[in-house]
Protein backbone atom coordinates (compact mmCIF):
# COMPACT_ATOMS: atom_id res chain seq x y z
CA UNK A 1 0.00 0.00 0.00
CA UNK A 2 1.11 3.41 -0.31
CA UNK A 3 -0.34 6.50 1.12
CA UNK A 4 2.25 9.60 1.67
CA UNK A 5 3.72 10.58 4.61
CA UNK A 6 1.66 8.61 6.89
CA UNK A 7 1.88 5.25 5.64
CA UNK A 8 4.12 2.63 5.78
CA UNK A 9 4.54 0.82 2.68
CA UNK A 10 5.33 -3.19 2.05
CA UNK A 11 9.92 -3.49 1.32
CA UNK A 12 15.56 -1.91 2.97
CA UNK A 13 19.34 -2.05 2.77
CA UNK A 14 22.00 -2.45 5.52
CA UNK A 15 24.85 -4.41 5.25
CA UNK A 16 26.95 -4.97 8.05
CA UNK A 17 30.01 -6.16 7.62
CA UNK A 18 32.75 -7.12 10.21
CA UNK A 19 34.77 -4.47 12.14
CA UNK A 20 38.32 -4.32 11.76
CA UNK A 21 40.94 -2.50 13.31
CA UNK A 22 43.03 -0.42 10.69
CA UNK A 23 46.47 -0.50 12.13
CA UNK A 24 49.12 -2.21 10.16
CA UNK A 25 50.79 -3.85 13.13
CA UNK A 26 52.63 -7.10 11.77
CA UNK A 27 50.58 -8.91 14.11
CA UNK A 28 49.13 -12.83 14.52
CA UNK A 29 45.47 -12.38 13.59
CA UNK A 30 43.71 -14.73 16.25
CA UNK A 31 40.41 -16.56 15.76
CA UNK A 32 37.71 -17.60 18.18
CA UNK A 33 35.82 -20.04 16.50
CA UNK A 34 32.95 -21.64 17.57
CA UNK A 35 32.10 -25.93 16.72
CA UNK A 36 29.66 -25.06 13.99
CA UNK A 37 33.21 -23.98 11.92
CA UNK A 38 35.82 -25.66 13.19
CA UNK A 39 38.24 -27.05 10.27
CA UNK A 40 36.18 -29.73 9.12
CA UNK A 41 37.90 -32.73 6.85
CA UNK A 42 34.80 -32.28 4.29
CA UNK A 43 32.09 -29.30 4.15
CA UNK A 44 29.59 -32.57 5.06
CA UNK A 45 30.77 -32.58 8.39
CA UNK A 46 29.38 -28.48 8.61
CA UNK A 47 26.22 -29.27 11.22
CA UNK A 48 24.46 -27.46 14.05
CA UNK A 49 24.80 -29.76 17.47
CA UNK A 50 25.00 -32.58 14.82
CA UNK A 51 21.60 -32.07 13.55
CA UNK A 52 19.72 -31.22 10.11
CA UNK A 53 18.50 -28.39 10.05
CA UNK A 54 17.38 -28.94 6.25
CA UNK A 55 14.57 -32.02 8.04
CA UNK A 56 13.34 -29.30 10.65
CA UNK A 57 13.05 -26.46 8.02
CA UNK A 58 9.43 -27.28 6.05
CA UNK A 59 10.56 -26.31 2.41
CA UNK A 60 9.10 -24.30 0.31
CA UNK A 61 8.65 -25.66 -3.36
CA UNK A 62 7.60 -23.28 -6.47
CA UNK A 63 6.85 -23.37 -10.09
CA UNK A 64 9.73 -22.63 -12.69
CA UNK A 65 7.84 -19.15 -13.47
CA UNK A 66 8.06 -18.10 -9.62
CA UNK A 67 11.26 -19.57 -9.64
CA UNK A 68 12.86 -17.09 -11.89
CA UNK A 69 11.29 -14.55 -10.24
CA UNK A 70 12.73 -15.96 -6.75
CA UNK A 71 15.73 -15.88 -8.80
CA UNK A 72 15.81 -12.41 -9.86
CA UNK A 73 15.24 -11.19 -6.29
CA UNK A 74 18.29 -12.94 -4.27
CA UNK A 75 20.96 -10.49 -4.13
CA UNK A 76 18.95 -7.48 -4.12
CA UNK A 77 19.22 -4.79 -1.34
CA UNK A 78 16.73 -2.60 0.08
CA UNK A 79 14.09 -4.76 -1.39
CA UNK A 80 14.80 -2.91 -4.23
CA UNK A 81 16.12 0.28 -3.00
CA UNK A 82 19.34 -0.55 -4.18
CA UNK A 83 18.54 -2.88 -7.56
CA UNK A 84 20.54 -2.14 -10.30
CA UNK A 85 19.10 -1.38 -13.45
CA UNK A 86 19.78 -5.26 -14.63
CA UNK A 87 17.85 -6.20 -11.24
CA UNK A 88 15.26 -4.37 -11.87
CA UNK A 89 14.80 -5.55 -15.47
CA UNK A 90 15.06 -9.06 -14.49
CA UNK A 91 12.17 -8.81 -11.60
CA UNK A 92 10.03 -6.90 -13.99
CA UNK A 93 10.33 -9.49 -16.78
CA UNK A 94 9.42 -12.20 -14.14
CA UNK A 95 6.72 -10.30 -12.89
CA UNK A 96 5.18 -9.50 -16.19
CA UNK A 97 5.46 -13.79 -17.11
CA UNK A 98 3.51 -14.54 -13.56
CA UNK A 99 0.82 -12.23 -14.26
CA UNK A 100 0.52 -13.06 -18.01
CA UNK A 101 0.23 -16.51 -16.75
CA UNK A 102 -3.10 -18.31 -14.22
CA UNK A 103 -2.58 -17.83 -10.98
CA UNK A 104 -5.70 -18.84 -8.57
CA UNK A 105 -8.69 -16.85 -10.21
CA UNK A 106 -10.34 -14.34 -8.18
CA UNK A 107 -7.70 -13.91 -5.27
CA UNK A 108 -9.47 -11.65 -3.05
CA UNK A 109 -11.93 -14.78 -2.40
CA UNK A 110 -9.43 -17.41 -1.86
CA UNK A 111 -8.21 -18.32 1.78
CA UNK A 112 -4.88 -18.53 0.55
CA UNK A 113 -4.84 -14.75 0.51
CA UNK A 114 -5.32 -14.51 3.74
CA UNK A 115 -2.02 -14.34 6.56
CA UNK A 116 1.47 -12.55 7.38
CA UNK A 117 3.12 -11.93 4.04
CA UNK A 118 6.44 -10.84 4.21
CA UNK A 119 7.69 -8.09 1.33
CA UNK A 120 10.65 -9.30 -0.79
CA UNK A 121 10.42 -6.19 -3.09
CA UNK A 122 8.48 -2.89 -4.41
CA UNK A 123 9.10 -0.19 -6.84
CA UNK A 124 9.66 3.17 -6.37
CA UNK A 125 10.01 3.20 -2.42
CA UNK A 126 11.95 6.26 -2.96
CA UNK A 127 8.53 8.44 -3.28
CA UNK A 128 6.90 7.05 -0.23
CA UNK A 129 6.67 8.76 2.89
CA UNK A 130 9.30 9.76 4.67
CA UNK A 131 8.66 6.62 7.55
CA UNK A 132 8.60 4.23 4.53
CA UNK A 133 11.87 5.48 3.14
CA UNK A 134 13.55 5.14 6.55
CA UNK A 135 12.50 1.80 7.35
CA UNK A 136 11.12 -0.15 4.25
CA UNK A 137 14.71 0.38 2.60
CA UNK A 138 16.64 -0.84 5.76
CA UNK A 139 17.03 -4.43 5.42
CA UNK A 140 18.13 -4.47 9.07
CA UNK A 141 14.02 -4.31 10.05
CA UNK A 142 11.62 -7.18 8.19
CA UNK A 143 8.29 -5.92 6.91
CA UNK A 144 5.37 -7.49 6.56
CA UNK A 145 1.49 -7.30 5.33
CA UNK A 146 -1.04 -9.22 7.12
CA UNK A 147 -4.41 -9.80 5.17
CA UNK A 148 -7.62 -10.67 7.38
CA UNK A 149 -10.30 -10.58 5.06
CA UNK A 150 -12.85 -12.94 6.54
CA UNK A 151 -13.97 -11.52 9.63
CA UNK A 152 -16.38 -9.41 11.63
CA UNK A 153 -13.42 -6.85 11.69
CA UNK A 154 -11.84 -7.13 7.64
CA UNK A 155 -7.93 -5.60 7.85
CA UNK A 156 -4.85 -5.25 5.86
CA UNK A 157 -2.09 -3.63 7.78
CA UNK A 158 1.39 -3.21 7.33
CA UNK A 159 3.83 -4.16 9.72
CA UNK A 160 7.65 -3.00 10.28
CA UNK A 161 9.70 -5.13 12.77
CA UNK A 162 12.66 -3.65 14.26
CA UNK A 163 13.81 -6.26 16.05
CA UNK A 164 12.47 -9.20 18.03
CA UNK A 165 14.00 -7.82 21.36
CA UNK A 166 12.77 -4.16 20.40
CA UNK A 167 9.49 -4.10 18.75
CA UNK A 168 7.45 -3.25 15.85
CA UNK A 169 5.38 -0.35 14.41
CA UNK A 170 1.96 -1.96 13.43
CA UNK A 171 -0.36 0.44 10.91
CA UNK A 172 -3.99 -0.42 9.91
CA UNK A 173 -6.59 -0.46 7.74
CA UNK A 174 -10.24 -1.22 7.62
CA UNK A 175 -10.69 -3.21 4.22
CA UNK A 176 -12.80 -4.55 2.06
CA UNK A 177 -13.39 -6.83 -1.16
CA UNK A 178 -14.44 -4.63 -4.27
CA UNK A 179 -14.21 -7.58 -6.73
CA UNK A 180 -12.43 -10.75 -7.37
CA UNK A 181 -8.84 -8.59 -7.72
CA UNK A 182 -9.15 -5.40 -5.64
CA UNK A 183 -9.34 -5.04 -2.13
CA UNK A 184 -10.20 -0.98 -0.72
CA UNK A 185 -8.86 -0.10 2.42
CA UNK A 186 -8.75 2.92 4.51
CA UNK A 187 -6.26 3.41 7.31
CA UNK A 188 -7.84 3.94 10.85
CA UNK A 189 -4.62 3.10 13.36
CA UNK A 190 -1.27 3.08 14.15
CA UNK A 191 1.11 2.02 17.07
CA UNK A 192 4.42 1.14 17.91
CA UNK A 193 4.65 -2.22 20.31
CA UNK A 194 8.08 -1.90 22.39
CA UNK A 195 9.11 -4.98 23.99
CA UNK A 196 10.55 -3.00 26.66
CA UNK A 197 7.17 -1.31 27.19
CA UNK A 198 4.09 -2.81 28.84
CA UNK A 199 1.90 -0.62 26.76
CA UNK A 200 1.26 0.79 23.05
CA UNK A 201 2.74 4.36 21.63
CA UNK A 202 0.68 5.86 19.21
CA UNK A 203 1.52 6.68 16.18
CA UNK A 204 0.88 10.45 15.45
CA UNK A 205 -0.91 10.40 12.51
CA UNK A 206 -5.06 11.68 12.70
CA UNK A 207 -5.87 9.01 10.23
CA UNK A 208 -9.69 10.60 10.59
CA UNK A 209 -8.83 14.23 9.96
CA UNK A 210 -7.26 12.96 6.41
CA UNK A 211 -10.07 12.01 4.74
CA UNK A 212 -9.33 10.59 1.26
CA UNK A 213 -5.74 10.70 1.55
CA UNK A 214 -6.05 7.51 4.02
CA UNK A 215 -7.70 5.74 1.52
CA UNK A 216 -6.52 3.40 -1.09
CA UNK A 217 -6.74 0.14 -2.91
CA UNK A 218 -4.61 -2.85 -3.74
CA UNK A 219 -5.06 -5.07 -6.50
CA UNK A 220 -3.47 -8.61 -6.35
CA UNK A 221 -2.38 -9.34 -10.03
CA UNK A 222 -1.21 -12.84 -9.34
CA UNK A 223 -1.29 -15.36 -6.48
CA UNK A 224 0.71 -19.10 -6.38
CA UNK A 225 -1.68 -21.68 -5.98
CA UNK A 226 0.34 -22.71 -3.40
CA UNK A 227 -0.35 -19.35 -1.59
CA UNK A 228 3.42 -18.87 -0.86
CA UNK A 229 3.79 -16.09 -3.44
CA UNK A 230 1.86 -12.73 -4.70
CA UNK A 231 2.50 -10.17 -6.19
CA UNK A 232 0.00 -6.79 -6.06
CA UNK A 233 0.26 -3.34 -7.17
CA UNK A 234 -0.99 -0.45 -5.58
CA UNK A 235 -3.38 2.86 -5.92
CA UNK A 236 0.01 4.71 -6.28
CA UNK A 237 1.64 2.79 -9.01
CA UNK A 238 3.32 0.91 -6.92
CA UNK A 239 4.54 -3.04 -6.92
CA UNK A 240 5.22 -5.10 -4.27
CA UNK A 241 6.42 -8.75 -4.28
CA UNK A 242 6.15 -10.43 -1.07
CA UNK A 243 5.90 -13.92 0.19
CA UNK A 244 4.84 -16.10 2.86
CA UNK A 245 7.54 -18.84 2.90
CA UNK A 246 10.93 -18.04 1.94
CA UNK A 247 14.36 -20.65 0.51
CA UNK A 248 17.09 -20.79 2.20
CA UNK A 249 19.23 -18.52 0.42
CA UNK A 250 16.93 -15.83 1.13
CA UNK A 251 16.73 -16.90 4.64
CA UNK A 252 20.68 -16.70 4.55
CA UNK A 253 20.63 -12.80 3.77
CA UNK A 254 18.28 -11.99 6.18
CA UNK A 255 19.63 -13.36 8.66
CA UNK A 256 22.88 -11.67 7.78
CA UNK A 257 21.35 -8.34 7.61
CA UNK A 258 19.20 -8.67 11.11
CA UNK A 259 22.47 -10.64 12.00
CA UNK A 260 20.69 -13.34 14.09
CA UNK A 261 20.56 -17.01 13.05
CA UNK A 262 23.68 -16.98 10.40
CA UNK A 263 25.14 -19.69 11.47
CA UNK A 264 21.76 -22.13 11.37
CA UNK A 265 21.13 -20.07 7.69
CA UNK A 266 24.59 -21.91 7.01
CA UNK A 267 23.65 -24.69 7.83
CA UNK A 268 20.49 -25.08 6.35
CA UNK A 269 21.50 -23.78 3.05
CA UNK A 270 24.91 -26.05 2.47
CA UNK A 271 22.82 -29.42 3.73
CA UNK A 272 20.16 -28.90 1.39
CA UNK A 273 22.67 -28.69 -1.31
CA UNK A 274 24.10 -31.74 -0.11
CA UNK A 275 20.90 -33.68 0.12
CA UNK A 276 20.02 -32.60 -3.50
CA UNK A 277 23.28 -32.24 -5.61
CA UNK A 278 26.41 -34.50 -4.86
CA UNK A 279 28.30 -32.96 -7.55
CA UNK A 280 31.71 -31.35 -7.42
CA UNK A 281 31.19 -27.33 -7.11
CA UNK A 282 33.41 -25.26 -9.13
CA UNK A 283 34.84 -21.83 -8.07
CA UNK A 284 32.64 -19.38 -10.32
CA UNK A 285 34.33 -16.37 -12.39
CA UNK A 286 32.73 -12.95 -11.27
CA UNK A 287 33.07 -10.01 -8.86
CA UNK A 288 31.92 -11.19 -5.22
CA UNK A 289 31.18 -8.81 -1.97
CA UNK A 290 32.10 -10.60 0.93
CA UNK A 291 28.55 -9.83 3.23
CA UNK A 292 29.50 -12.15 5.67
CA UNK A 293 32.29 -13.72 8.13
CA UNK A 294 32.82 -15.69 10.87
CA UNK A 295 35.74 -14.29 11.90
CA UNK A 296 35.58 -12.51 15.66
CA UNK A 297 38.99 -10.84 16.44
CA UNK A 298 42.10 -9.21 14.56
CA UNK A 299 44.52 -7.04 14.89
CA UNK A 300 45.92 -6.30 11.58
CA UNK A 301 43.89 -4.38 8.70
CA UNK A 302 46.88 -5.35 5.81
CA UNK A 303 46.14 -9.07 7.03
CA UNK A 304 42.68 -8.70 6.79
CA UNK A 305 42.98 -7.74 2.86
CA UNK A 306 45.71 -9.86 2.00
CA UNK A 307 43.70 -12.84 3.46
CA UNK A 308 40.61 -11.86 1.43
CA UNK A 309 38.59 -10.79 5.17
CA UNK A 310 36.92 -7.94 3.57
CA UNK A 311 35.99 -6.14 0.25
CA UNK A 312 35.71 -7.80 -3.24
CA UNK A 313 36.98 -10.98 -5.15
CA UNK A 314 37.38 -11.13 -8.53
CA UNK A 315 37.85 -14.45 -10.07
CA UNK A 316 38.59 -14.56 -13.38
CA UNK A 317 40.82 -16.71 -16.09
CA UNK A 318 43.15 -18.54 -13.55
CA UNK A 319 43.55 -15.58 -10.91
CA UNK A 320 42.16 -14.07 -7.91
CA UNK A 321 42.09 -10.37 -6.80
CA UNK A 322 41.23 -9.07 -3.37
CA UNK A 323 40.30 -5.32 -3.87
CA UNK A 324 39.47 -3.40 -1.05
CA UNK A 325 38.63 0.52 -0.68
CA UNK A 326 40.75 2.53 1.91
CA UNK A 327 39.83 5.71 1.53
CA UNK A 328 38.00 7.83 -1.23
CA UNK A 329 40.24 6.67 -4.19
CA UNK A 330 42.28 4.78 -2.80
CA UNK A 331 42.30 1.27 -3.11
CA UNK A 332 44.35 -1.96 -1.43
CA UNK A 333 44.75 -4.57 -4.22
CA UNK A 334 46.33 -8.21 -4.15
CA UNK A 335 46.37 -10.79 -7.01
CA UNK A 336 47.07 -14.30 -6.85
CA UNK A 337 46.45 -17.93 -8.31
CA UNK A 338 44.35 -20.53 -7.48
CA UNK A 339 44.70 -24.55 -8.19
CA UNK A 340 42.50 -27.15 -7.51
CA UNK A 341 44.16 -29.78 -5.09
CA UNK A 342 41.23 -32.12 -4.02
CA UNK A 343 37.52 -32.34 -3.53
CA UNK A 344 36.27 -28.52 -4.08
CA UNK A 345 39.23 -27.36 -2.26
CA UNK A 346 41.51 -24.42 -3.79
CA UNK A 347 45.43 -23.81 -3.06
CA UNK A 348 45.62 -19.96 -3.17
CA UNK A 349 48.68 -18.22 -3.21
CA UNK A 350 48.49 -13.96 -3.16
CA UNK A 351 51.69 -12.27 -4.02
CA UNK A 352 51.21 -9.00 -5.95
CA UNK A 353 50.05 -6.44 -3.68
CA UNK A 354 49.82 -3.02 -4.17
CA UNK A 355 47.93 0.42 -3.03
CA UNK A 356 46.55 1.71 -5.91
CA UNK A 357 45.16 6.15 -6.25
CA UNK A 358 43.95 6.85 -9.53
CA UNK A 359 46.41 5.64 -12.30
CA UNK A 360 48.99 5.48 -10.01
CA UNK A 361 50.12 2.16 -7.40
CA UNK A 362 52.56 1.59 -4.77
CA UNK A 363 54.28 -2.00 -4.24
CA UNK A 364 53.85 -3.71 -1.35
CA UNK A 365 55.83 -7.14 -0.97
CA UNK A 366 54.20 -9.45 1.21
CA UNK A 367 52.87 -13.25 0.09
CA UNK A 368 50.03 -15.22 1.60
CA UNK A 369 48.78 -18.72 1.28
CA UNK A 370 46.10 -20.60 2.50
CA UNK A 371 43.39 -23.57 1.30
CA UNK A 372 39.99 -22.10 0.16
CA UNK A 373 36.82 -25.07 0.59
CA UNK A 374 33.93 -24.21 -1.63
CA UNK A 375 30.74 -25.20 0.76
CA UNK A 376 28.33 -24.16 -1.76
CA UNK A 377 28.38 -22.00 -4.48
CA UNK A 378 26.00 -20.72 -7.11
CA UNK A 379 25.09 -17.85 -9.80
CA UNK A 380 24.06 -15.86 -6.44
CA UNK A 381 25.87 -16.68 -3.31
CA UNK A 382 29.19 -18.56 -2.54
CA UNK A 383 29.98 -19.94 0.81
CA UNK A 384 34.00 -20.68 1.42
CA UNK A 385 36.12 -21.65 4.66
CA UNK A 386 39.23 -19.84 4.17
CA UNK A 387 42.00 -18.54 6.02
CA UNK A 388 42.17 -19.86 9.28
CA UNK A 389 39.41 -21.94 8.95
CA UNK A 390 36.82 -18.66 8.64
CA UNK A 391 33.95 -19.04 6.80
CA UNK A 392 32.67 -16.21 4.49
CA UNK A 393 29.22 -15.50 2.64
CA UNK A 394 30.03 -13.75 -0.93
CA UNK A 395 26.88 -11.98 -2.76
CA UNK A 396 28.15 -11.93 -6.71
CA UNK A 397 27.72 -8.21 -8.13
CA UNK A 398 28.48 -8.54 -12.10
CA UNK A 399 25.57 -10.13 -12.47
CA UNK A 400 26.96 -12.68 -14.95
CA UNK A 401 26.45 -16.41 -15.09
CA UNK A 402 29.27 -19.09 -15.72
CA UNK A 403 28.32 -21.58 -18.87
Amino acid sequence: MALKVYTTNLGLQWNPTPTFSPRFSPRTLRYKSRKLFECSRSSRDVSVNGSNLVDEQQQVSFTEPENQLVEALIGIQGRGRSASPQQLSDVERAVQVLEGLEGVPEPTSSTLIEGRWQLMFTTRPRTASPIQRTFVGVDFFSVFQEVYLRTNDPRVSNIIKFSDAIGELKVEASASIKDGKRILFQFDRAAFSFRFLPFKVPYPVPFRLLGDEAKGWLDTTYLSSSGDLRISRGNKGTTFVLQKKTEPRQRLLSAISTGTGVREAIDELISLHQKLNRDETQLQEGEWQMLWSSQVETDSWLENAANGLMGIQIVKNGQIKFLVDILLGVRFSMIGRFVKTGNNIYEITMDDAAILGGPFGYPIEMESKFNLELLYDDDKIRITRGYSNIVFVHLRMDGSKQK
